[in-house]
C-alpha cells in the first residue's frame, strides 16, 4: 500500500489554545457570544485546551488529484479515501466529498468510483433494469427510506446512468481505476483482515500518521518503512527513512538500511526512472526471500519453520540487495 498523507493541514496545523490561557477563555467566549448550545458542548469549558483542525479544498483536491496521478502512472488497482466525516461532517467529511469531486471532475474517462460501479454494474448483469430495482440493489434499505431520501438515490442512480454507462458500461468499468472511500478506523482493521482490497490510500495527516505506522509493522517495521514530502504544485520533494535516528546503533553497522534505501526507490519513481526502482524492489525481495536479513527481520523469521535465516550486518544485507539485482 502506499498512503497520501496531506502534511500542511489537519491537526499538525498546530492551531492550538492552551487550557486557562487567555486565548482559550476568549475562544470559549467566542464561542457562547455565537452558539450557546454548541458551546455547552464543552463539558469544563475552565480546563478545556482547544486546538482548530483546518482541511480546505484545495490541499484536499491538491493530495487527491496527487495520489491518482500515481495511481493511474504505476498501474495500481485503487485509491481509497480515508476519513471520518460520519462524525467530522465539514472537516473530514469535506475531504471525502472534495476528493471524489476531483476524481470524477478531472480524470472521468480513467477512474470509476465504488457506487458507480455498483449501479453500472447492476445495469451489466441485468440489461433493461429499471432505475428503481437499481436503486433497490445499490441501497438495500431503499423501501425504508423517506420519499426524499429515496429520490436522492433514483436521482443518483439515473444521472450515473445517463452520463457514463455508454463509455463505463459494458464491464469496461473494471479496467479503470476504482475510487472509493473508507471510514478510519475500520480502515485499521481491514488493512488487516482485508488488506488485498486497499492499494493508495488518501488521507489527511493524523489518520495517515496511525495508518504509515500501522502498514509499516506489518511489514516487518520502521526500519523498512520509507517515505518522501513531495510538493504536487512545484515538483520539490525531499525523500528520507520514516525512522528517527538511533545514536546508541552508531557504527555497529548493525541496523536495516531498509527505509533508507526504499525512500530512494520512492524517489527515482518520483522521477520517473522506474525502471531503477523496480531493481531495488528486486534486490529487497530477493535478499529478504533469500532469508539473508539484518538483526531485526531475523528475530522476526527465526523459528517460523521455514529454514535457516542468516544474520547479516548493515553493509553485507546493502550487497546482498546488490547480488539480487
Amino acid at each position: 500500500m502506499v498512503i497520501f498523507r496531506e502534511n500542511t493541514e489537519d491537526i499538525y496545523a498546530g492551531i492550538e489554545f492552551n487550557a486557562g490561557s487567555k486565548d482559550a477563555k476568549d475562544l470559549f467566549a467566542w464561542l457562547q457570544a455565537k452558539d450557546k448550545k454548541t458551546a455547552s458542548k464543552v463539558r469544563f469549558p475552565n480546563t478545556s485546551s482547544f486546538g482548530i483542525k483546518p482541511i480546505s479544498q484545495e490541499g484536499t483536491t491538491r493530495l487527491v488529484k496527487a495520489a491518482i496521478d500515481f495511481a493511474l502512472t504505476q498501474k495500481r488497482k485503487s485509491v481509497n479515501i480515508v476519513h471520518k466525516g460520519n462524525i467530522m461532517k465539514f472537516t473530514e467529511g469535506g475531504f471525502k466529498t472534495w476528493g471524489y469531486d476531483v476524481a470524477v471532475k478531472e480524470f472521468r474517462n480513467k477512474v470509476i468510483t465504488e457506487r458507480e460501479s455498483w449501479i453500472v454494474g447492476n445495469l451489466d448483469s441485468k440489461p433493461g433494469l429499471s432505475t428503481v430495482d437499481n436503486a433497490k440493489m445499490v441501497e438495500p434499505g431503499f423501501d425504508m427510506m423517506t420519499p426524499g431520501q429515496q429520490k436522492e438515490v433514483l436521482d443518483e442512480v439515473d444521472s450515473v446512468i445517463k452520463s457514463i454507462y455508454s463509455t463505463h458500461g459494458q464491464g469496461k468499468w473494471k479496467k479503470l481505476l476504482m475510487v472509493k472511500d473508507s471510514i478510519a478506523d475500520i480502515t485499521l482493521q481491514q488493512v488487516l483482515t482485508r488488506a488485498s482490497e486497499f492499494d493508495v490510500i488518501a488521507t489527511m495527516n493524523l489518520n495517515g500518521d496511525y495508518l504509515s505506522d500501522a502498514l509499516a509493522a506489518q511489514v516487518g517495521g520502521i526500519g523498512i518503512a520509507p517515505g518522501g514530502n513531495i510538493n504536487y504544485v512545484t515538483g520539490h520533494a525531499i525523500f528520507e527513512a520514516t525512522h528517527g535516528t538511533a545514536p546508541k546503533y552508531a557504527n555497529k553497522d548493525q541496523v536495516n538500511p531498509g527505509s533508507v534505501i526504499l525512500s530512494g526507490e520512492m524517489m527515482f519513481r518520483h522521477l520517473g526512472w522506474n525502471e531503477a526502482a523496480d531493481l531495488i524492489i528486486k534486490g529487497m525481495d530477493g535478499a529478504i526471500g533469500a532469508r539473508t536479513v539484518t538483526y531485526d527481520f531475523h528475530r522476526l523469521m527465526k523459528g517460523d519453520g521455514k529454514g535457516d535465516v542468516k544474520l547479516l550486518k548493515c553493509s553485507e544485507f546493502g550487497q546482498a540487495i546488490i547480488k539480487h539485482m
